[in-house]
């Protein structure tokens, strides 16, 4: 299930090892298979983690210099329920630049993307020839951008189609929500020509946002469009304020100035219902979710409160397509799942302690409505499965008997996990942003 194993570097060994290396010996010579490398489990002189690839059926990684924390898959028209290679995807990041005026949304298209799955082989088998070596670059995946000069670092970015194009709304650490129409980058990045006179266009004119709206009293990062009724987008800022933004006809947006009343504390995200149009859930610093109805006047619009609903800051919840579940993360590390039909009577339906620090992503899979992503400041990504129960009767190894039974697979190898995506169009794809950069991966488990 983990992505990592252990293997040795070295027979070398230090003198309080010693007494048991003659046993340890012993059992090597029976097994000298790689073992199962678990979160937090500490690592002796001799041993480094490497990537079992055989648990992927393709995982690639990606750099853009500046960090991009927040980013969005852009729907694309190349059809969905794609899953023969190579893969193409396009997405939407934003910077966090050491300087303020170094920042820019980019606008990047993924292809070439071959499975990279990798079974398990005999030593014997693991030279490879010339011809290998061709396919192999034959088979490296490729990366095209196209940037948009942004004022200051960009806290959060979410990406809608709308009216035959595509917008891009950005949070910047400067307080201001602005929407970019980003359809001209899109072409760009698919033909080199319009790329390269892209390029040069914008030196001289830079893209402008459609729309900018500075009345947030602070920066923020909840942000969300909403899926059902196209257009229409709510900001939440660090004051506990939330605006719902609604297109006009002069082609821009119309913003109510009268917040959302409810939050005690810092907004941290927001989502639309996937199937009700005017609802929306938030999650809050002040540890509460709360369920709005936009319809209402702003003071009344919150219909249900989950108070006290983790022990610390909630930073992340995500709405199920598909069943009436909301997921949540928050510092405390927990994962909880609640069902909105006992919302504010109950607690959660279900709670799920892996993650050893703050839970920074959540996300429902959009195929398979009991399957969970969730990703935290422990450098790890987590698949679940909230459908699985364990077998009384089923043999477990030591090592994994105190994992959850519905934990599926732990993906690592990135530091400071900020998002992650399932891709909408390429069933069981995710992409994940840390300061260390992209990752896109499909595990043998989804």
């Amino acid at each position: 299930m983990s992505e990592m194993h252990i293997e040795s570097m070295a027979s070398g060994s230090s003198e309080s090892e010693n007494e048991d290396m003659e046993e340890r010996e012993e059992s090597e010579e029976d097994d000298d298979r790689p073992r199962i490398y678990l979160p937090d489990q500490p690592l002796k002189e001799d041993e480094h983690l490497v990537c079992d690839q055989s648990a992927y059926v393709m995982l690639h990684q990606a750099q853009t210099g500046a960090p991009c924390l927040s980013f969005d898959i852009v729907m694309d028209n190349l059809g969905n329920d794609r899953k023969e290679f190579p893969l193409t995807s396009y997405i939407v990041a934003g910077t966090q630049a050491s300087s303020p005026h170094l920042n820019n949304i980019l606008i990047v298209k993924m292809s070439n993307l071959h499975s990279t799955y990798k079974a398990l082989e005999d030593d014997d088998s693991s030279d490879e020839d010339d011809d290998d070596e061709e396919e192999d670059e034959e088979k490296k995946p490729q990366m095209t951008f196209a940037f948009i000069k942004h004022q200051g670092c960009v806290n959060r970015i979410r990406a809608t189609n709308f009216k035959n194009s595509v917008l891009a709304a950005s949070w910047s650490e400067l307080g201001r929500v602005e929407v970019w129409n980003i359809t001209q980058q899109l072409q760009a990045v698919d033909e080199p020509a319009l790329l390269e006179r892209y390029n040069l266009d914008s030196v001289n004119n830079p893209a402008k946002p459609l729309y900018s709206f500075t009345g947030h009293q602070q920066e923020g990062f909840g942000l969300d469009w909403c899926p059902t009724e196209p257009g229409v987008l709510a900001s939440g800022d660090c004051r506990r304020d939330i605006h719902i933004w609604k297109p006009n006809e002069a082609g821009t947006w119309t913003v109510d100035q009268r917040p959302l009343v409810g939050h005690t504390a810092s907004i941290e995200d927001i989502q639309w219902s996937p199937n009700e149009r005017n609802v929306l859930a938030t999650c809050s610093v002040d540890r509460t979710i709360r369920i709005w109805d936009t319809r209402a006047a702003p003071h009344k619009a919150c219909m249900l409160t989950a108070e006290n609903a983790h022990e610390k800051d909630i930073n992340v919840i995500s709405w199920n397509s598909k069943e009436p579940f909301i997921a949540s993360g928050g510092d405390d590390g927990f994962l909880h799942v609640w069902d909105l039909r006992q919302f504010s009577r109950s607690p959660p339906v279900g709670t799920f302690k892996h993650h050893t620090a703050p839970i920074t992503s959540v996300e429902w899979n959009w195929i398979e409505p009991s399957v969970l992503a969730s990703a935290g400041e422990d450098n790890q990504v987590a698949l679940w499965d909230l459908a699985v129960e364990r077998d009384d009767n089923e043999r477990i190894d030591e090592d994994l008997k105190n994992l959850p039974p519905q934990l599926l697979f732990i993906h690592q190898g990135q530091n400071d996990i900020k998002e992650l995506h399932w891709h909408k169009q390429l069933p069981g794809v995710i992409v994940t942003t840390a300061h260390t950069g992209f990752n896109i991966f499909k595990t043998i488990s989804v």
